[in-house]
């Protein structure tokens, strides 16, 4: 931590409520003030825990975020408002704060965190907040964390449920330990597909501050080698003890990885968001505008929709097929594999599984929208929702 100065007399009254806890008081306060907290996201986990950790008053909070505000994030990111769509995350979160609290310093990193750069950035901080939504940050930050001992505290939301966990490879497990290697694409859809409770990532993001102010401070009992796993549809809540493993590839007395490594491959996308790698079979992949191109001269393949009956009554594709991707194999026999077919999904990631599998059964022309509807939206008929 850095050096600690005294509290103003303006901090005292601020931090009012603070000093007269016995397990916080000037001391405790002071800590705060000298901490260095970065937060990697500035979503829907990181806001949260931005605004708490800035009201407590943590003395430095690192911004890390490359994305910009758009209007699907005001459902649950409540730190940014309609005027600031288009604008960076990083500096509208920054003016935001500092008008919450002008005693703290914001150090501004508008970049995606990456395998070169995540060591440099996060070496300064004492603790790592992780609001990532996908698992090649989640492997990433973690990785680092235990490269540079610092500790992780790990939250993750989607649907209805949320976790949160410190990670700490110099007390404890890692998250490696409890995940050794990411799920498979295929089952690991992001929240923009899945969906998630607007008022969850508040919970969970709070709870992540909440995690990492009783770490800076020393006190209570912390989520160190613990996951919390809560269920806000029935207001539940269960914990998994993490031990720590000793095969274990990055935290171990004997570890296989010992540098940051290309987790976009590691993870094979998963949970990204992003669209899936082209596989290497010819004509696979066909683009919005081709597909297009084909429709307006009336050369249209069947057009199958492996998203949930929830998303395709948000938008569809005029004559698609609804075959939502759990029930593709018991639904095959609805299919000819004599016809060309094109399989879509929201960004198509679930659509080139399943292109792939229909392939293996002999539907060889089966082929995937890449970019699934959110590019054909992007690119070819804005009219087409997107979420």
């Amino acid at each position: 931590m850095t050096e600690r100065r005294d509290l103003t007399p303006a901090e005292v009254e601020r931090y009012g409520r603070h000093l007269v806890l016995e397990e916080v008081g000037r001391e405790g306060q002071l800590r705060l003030k000298a901490a260095k907290v970065a937060i990697v996201g500035l979503g829907g986990l990181g806001v949260p825990a931005a605004l708490y950790l800035t009201g407590a008053g943590v003395g430095t909070i690192g911004l890390i975020d490359d994305d910009e505000v758009e209007i699907s994030n005001l459902q649950r990111q409540v730190l940014y408002g309609e005027s600031d769509l288009g604008r960076p995350k990083v500096r509208v979160a920054a003016h935001r704060l500092h008008d919450l609290n002008p005693h703290i310093e914001f150090g501004l990193h508008q970049v995606r965190l990456t395998s070169a750069n995540a060591l440099e950035i996060l070496q300064s901080y004492d603790l790592i907040i992780d609001g990532s939504d996908n698992f090649p940050t989640r492997y990433l930050v973690n990785d680092a964390c235990v490269l540079l001992s610092k500790p992780d505290v790990y939250g993750a939301i989607q649907r209805f449920e949320g976790q949160v966990g410190i990670f700490d490879a110099a007390s404890g497990a890692c998250y490696r330990c409890l995940f050794d290697e990411p799920p498979p694409p295929e089952l690991a859809p992001s929240c923009a597909e899945a969906g998630v409770l607007g008022v969850l990532p508040g919970i969970v993001g709070s709870m992540q501050a909440s995690e990492a102010i009783k770490s800076i401070l020393h006190i209570g009992r912390g989520l160190h080698s613990r996951l919390l796993i809560l269920d806000a549809l029935n207001m539940r809540v269960r914990e998994l003890e993490v031990p720590k493993n000793p095969e274990c590839p990055v935290c171990s007395e004997h570890p296989t990885q010992t540098g940051l490594i290309d987790y976009e491959a590691f993870c094979g996308g998963a949970g990204s968001g992003e669209q899936a790698v082209a596989p290497s079979e010819p004509e696979f992949d066909i683009s919005p505008q081709e597909l297009h191109g084909r429709l307006i001269r009336g050369a249209a393949p069947a057009l199958i929709d492996v998203r949930t009956p929830q998303e395709f009554a948000i938008a569809r594709l005029a004559g698609a097929r609804l075959i939502p991707l759990q029930e593709l194999s018991t639904r095959i026999g609805e299919l000819s594999s004599e016809d060309e077919m094109v399989v879509y999904c929201h960004t198509g990631q679930r659509s080139t599984y399943a292109a792939h599998w229909l392939r293996e059964q002999g539907f060889s022309k089966a082929r995937n929208l890449a970019g699934g509807i959110d590019a054909w939206s992007r690119t070819v008929d804005p009219s087409v929702p997107r979420y």
